[in-house]
């Protein structure tokens, strides 16, 4: 095991600087199809329910695997020889979400709710989309030997991704209430289009990391010639060969490894591991506003003060991972996620106090920081290099599947519960459990593709 010294170093690397930077264009859009969208919704009157179904688009991040194959071989002309495969893909998605921007900026919700949850789906789709390739880049960046760098670029990425959400955030919910506060009447309209800024900046800064595809298509190639030399070499036998290749042999590679059995409970633990976060996340911004808080408020403890806690207490538990081994990191991250939600219901039962919203929402943070690193280094171990787009994106689509389905009905659940927030919160908490007895039973016969970062730990 590698010494604190010796781990910390890890971030220093100038390769995390570029997997930061991939982390930020991946956190970015779910400030627009989550905060930013369930506060205007929610400031032009519309109810919980509407606003917790709007979050029905996130299912798309659930389902963005069905894809993920074509992403893997997809070479946009022109393009993709000019830039690189992966940062093709992600140029033409950031281009989507921009112009997406620029339509909402012309809408009204209480005329055109419908056009404007389409808009948000393109949105979540082109943010799906990019993620398969952001994720798989960024994994591209560390070595398959080097195990230590791989739980580092985890920390980063999901410090990149809390970085762009909150940022985001900020930028956004400080940029409306500034305009509101001068009498500007569509103020969320104008906050959007500068919310454009962040997206070209960040394009701009995609032109410094490298890209390298030759071993990988190489591999892919020597696959696909090994299933048509089985199968003949006709027409429908290339195509065959191809669906084989390209849909089924990523699928089997995770198997073949693990095990069925084994593979079923790793996928149930992932489905099921940050449910109960999901459902307090997605109702949060909510249960804030009807507490009290204003836009302010929000942007500085949960936005501001909760970045800077975010990004802190991910390298601590980058850290950790490294030294204790990812499952174990998971085992701690679920814990501490359980309980900080129950500070959401003592906030609730005592009613309006600013520093215990500070205190709930900065905890919420670090456990969150905790889960997600644990989380991504988990996954992130488990795929196969020759197949790293398709099978990160199958991995954290059934977790996301999780979070985005279920949770879509966390708005009619506090309606249902009558308004009690603190039930409901208590229930959050009590939605991790089952992911956890889960991985209590498969945690020592699971096998990454490369050995643990702390093999001796896990």
């Amino acid at each position: 095991m590698i010494n604190f010294k010796e781990s910390f170093a890890l971030y220093l690397d100038k390769r995390m600087i570029k997997i930061l930077l991939l982390g930020i264009m991946s956190g970015f859009p779910w400030v627009l199809i989550g905060s930013a969208l369930s506060l205007w919704l929610k400031e032009e009157g519309l109810s919980r329910s509407t606003i917790g179904f709007a979050g029905l688009i996130f299912g798309v991040y659930a389902i963005n695997f069905l894809w993920a194959p074509l992403i893997d071989k997809l070479k946009i002309p022109f393009l993709t020889d000019k830039v690189g495969h992966r940062k093709s893909v992600i140029i033409v998605m950031q281009i989507i979400i921009l112009i997406s921007l620029v339509l909402w900026s012309v809408l009204d919700p209480n005329e055109n709710l419908l056009l404007i949850i389409a808009i948000g789906l393109a949105i979540a789709l082109s943010s799906a989309t990019q993620d398969i390739t952001i994720d798989a880049l960024r994994i591209e960046q560390i070595g398959k030997d080097e195990r230590s760098s791989m739980a580092a670029g985890a920390a980063m990425a999901v410090v990149g991704w809390w970085t762009g959400y909150k940022v985001g955030g900020i930028i956004a919910l400080y940029s409306a209430e500034i305009l509101q506060n001068n009498g500007i009447e569509n103020y969320w309209q104008i906050t959007f289009i500068i919310l454009t800024t962040v997206i070209i900046l960040c394009n701009i800064g995609l032109n410094f990391i490298p890209e390298s595809n030759e071993e990988r298509f190489k591999q892919q190639k020597e696959d696909d010639n090994k299933i048509a030399d089985k199968i003949g070499n006709n027409s429908f036998s290339k195509l065959a060969a191809w669906f084989i290749g390209t849909v089924l042999n990523p699928l089997l590679s995770f198997f073949k490894k693990n095990g069925v059995s084994i593979g079923l409970g790793i996928l149930a633990f992932i489905f099921l591991f940050k449910i109960g976060e999901a459902f307090l996340g997605r109702m949060s911004i909510v249960f804030y506003k009807e507490m009290g808080f204003s836009k302010g408020n929000i942007a500085l403890y949960s936005k501001g003060i909760g970045w800077i806690t975010t990004i802190c207490f991910t390298l601590i538990g980058g850290l950790f991972a490294i030294r204790a081994g990812a499952i174990k990191a998971l085992f701690i991250a679920g814990i501490i996620m359980a309980s900080t939600n129950l500070l959401f219901t003592l906030l609730y039962w005592t009613g309006k106090s600013e520093l215990l919203f500070a205190i709930a929402v900065l905890f919420d943070d670090v456990a969150a920081a905790f889960a997600t690193v644990a989380f991504v280094t988990f996954i992130s171990l488990l795929v196969d290099r020759t197949y790293t787009a398709t099978q990160y994106a199958l991995l954290a689509s059934i977790g996301t599947m999780g979070r985005t389905l279920l949770a879509s009905s966390s708005g009619a659940m506090v309606d249902w519960l009558d308004g009690n927030w603190g039930l409901f919160f208590i229930i959050t908490a009590i939605m991790v459990i089952p992911s956890l007895v889960c991985l209590y039973f498969i945690k020592d016969k699971i096998k990454f593709s490369n050995r643990d970062i702390s093999s001796s730990s896990d």
